[in-house]
């Protein structure tokens, strides 16, 4: 097993995902803290470019060193801090990401998924959400009715509410989740507090941030709307955030809690999606907003165990490629909002989270890469290769069937288990990096790797006794030896003793 730090990354600092689009040369600062890249290696123009970038970047001290990652340094982490402030006014051009899909063989004929690659955008860059819409089918048409005839009646329990959510097809539709989604988190709509304006919350220290996530999120925006209309909904989504992190200063704004709330602000509203994120952000999502992403990297080696119980090849093909959980890290942040291409798809996980335990992100998460196992063994065992492969969902990725999945880890494997298991792996990982440590000081102590650890008495009463096999063989002879001349002492002179 690897350590904690290689599977998740340094504790000490807090990180989070790359969520820009394509850099702009005219403003590198746009570019975001944490960028992990499938793309193929780049012309002699753009790495041109990219050079002058991180020098610059370098220079103003306020992004942390770039490590390239693979044969063709293919993949690229970015890990900092703090982004740089964006200027006043500050705009960027989007572009639109295109792919081409291919269909991923499975070795059995079933756990097949079908991969969208696309090799001009990066794993973790925002992509233009698709708003299309889908007729009703049959079972559809009647569960709307159903929760339709529940809204009528004042007695529905919160417990029906949760069942309608957590069932196939969700909510159904938009109309339906303007309703619901606040009476599963109990907010009331007739009792909220008015948005104050931009205005007032600009001298906020992370208002530049802010400003900056939500400039990059226009492709989360329903597509042709008119410009003075998406103008107005930046604004709002700005307030939307400032308001929570101004009402909770021991939160911490984190790169793709915009991804969450505008998602809200499009079905509930601006007033309303207040009321939620606070809720959200003081329950479920508490742990990504704290001073560092400690908390969120023990809740995503959760998926380990949880892999290794259902599929343990599975588990130790992934710890062999050493690919750790960085390609789950935006699908947690975000509650996958951030990586998926379908607005249906990221309202009906919404549906089912708002709906259950704030940990069944992760379940969902094991259950992607369970359910994607033909693919991942199908491809090289390496962390360039396999985090390439997760990182991009499929589009087609059947929900309905993942969320029973997960829901059925859940049943089987609660928390509480799994808790035990993160432990034992993390105490594990500990004692590796003490060896690791260990050998370091005896190599140069003595210029060579020093002897395996002893399992016998004197070794565990005398951990730091350096023990060879000769020292060993020549103290176990001793003591045999001293122990025959007391036996033969005790059986000879003290009966002679005793008569006299």
């Amino acid at each position: 097993m690897e350590h904690v730090e290689q599977i998740n990354g340094p504790m000490d600092k807090r990180t989070s995902y790359r969520d820009a689009e394509e850099s702009d040369p005219e403003h590198p600062e746009s570019q975001s803290t944490l960028d992990v890249s499938c793309n193929p290696a780049p012309t002699a123009t753009n790495g041109d470019n990219e050079s002058e970038m991180s020098q610059k970047q370098t220079a103003d001290g306020d992004v942390g060193a770039q490590k390239c990652i693979g044969d063709d340094c293919d993949d690229e982490i970015i890990e900092t801090t703090r982004l740089l402030p964006a200027a006043d006014g500050e705009k960027h051009e989007m572009e639109n990401s295109s792919s081409n899909g291919t269909t991923s063989p499975g070795l059995t004929g079933k756990n097949i998924a079908h991969v969208q690659p696309n090799n001009h955008r990066r794993s973790d860059e925002p992509t233009e959400l698709s708003f299309e819409k889908f007729p009703e089918n049959h079972e559809e048409k009647l569960k709307r009715i159903k929760i339709e005839n529940a809204l009528d009646d004042p007695k529905t329990t919160l417990e029906v509410w949760q069942q309608f959510a957590k069932s196939e097809y969700g909510l159904i539709n938009d109309d339906l989740r303007r309703k619901i989604w606040p009476l599963l988190v109990g907010v009331d709509p007739q009792q909220v507090d008015p948005a104050p304006s931009l205005e007032e919350l600009n001298n906020h220290p992370e208002y530049n941030q802010v400003v900056l996530d939500v400039n990059r999120s226009l492709k989360r925006f329903p597509p042709g709307i008119p410009y003075e209309q998406r103008v107005a909904l930046q604004d709002q989504l700005t307030v939307l955030i400032l308001r929570v992190i101004i009402k909770y200063p021991h939160l911490k704004y984190y790169q793709g809690y915009h991804d969450v709330a505008i998602t809200f602000l499009l079905v509930v509203g601006e007033e309303v999606a207040f009321h939620v994120m606070e809720i959200l952000s003081t329950n479920h999502l508490v742990e990504c907003m704290q001073e560092t992403m400690e908390p969120t990297q023990r809740r995503l080696m959760f998926i380990y165990p949880l892999v290794r119980r259902e599929n343990a090849a599975l588990c130790s093909y992934l710890e062999r490629s050493t690919v750790g959980t960085l390609f789950a890290l935006p699908w947690y942040l975000t509650w996958f909002g951030h990586s998926l291409n379908s607005y249906r798809s990221v309202v009906r996980l919404y549906d089912y989270f708002l709906a259950t335990d704030f940990l069944l992100p992760i379940y969902v998460t094991s259950a992607i890469v369970i359910y994607r196992q033909n693919e991942i063994f199908q491809e090289d065992c390496d962390m360039a290769s396999l985090h390439c492969l997760l990182s991009q969902l499929p589009e087609d990725l059947p929900f309905e069937y993942l969320l029973k999945s997960a829901e059925n880890l859940y049943r089987k494997y609660p928390p509480r288990v799994i808790e035990k298991d993160v432990e034992t792996m993390i105490a594990k990982e500990k004692q590796q990096r003490l060896n690791e440590e260990r050998e370091r000081e005896y190599r140069k102590l003595y210029g060579k790797k020093p002897p395996p650890i002893s399992n016998s008495i004197i070794g565990r009463f005398l951990p730091h006794l350096q023990l060879s096999r000769r020292s060993v063989f020549v103290t176990t002879a001793f003591s045999i030896l001293v122990g025959f001349c007391a036996y033969y002492y005790r059986a000879h002179y003290i009966p002679m003793a005793a008569v006299r």
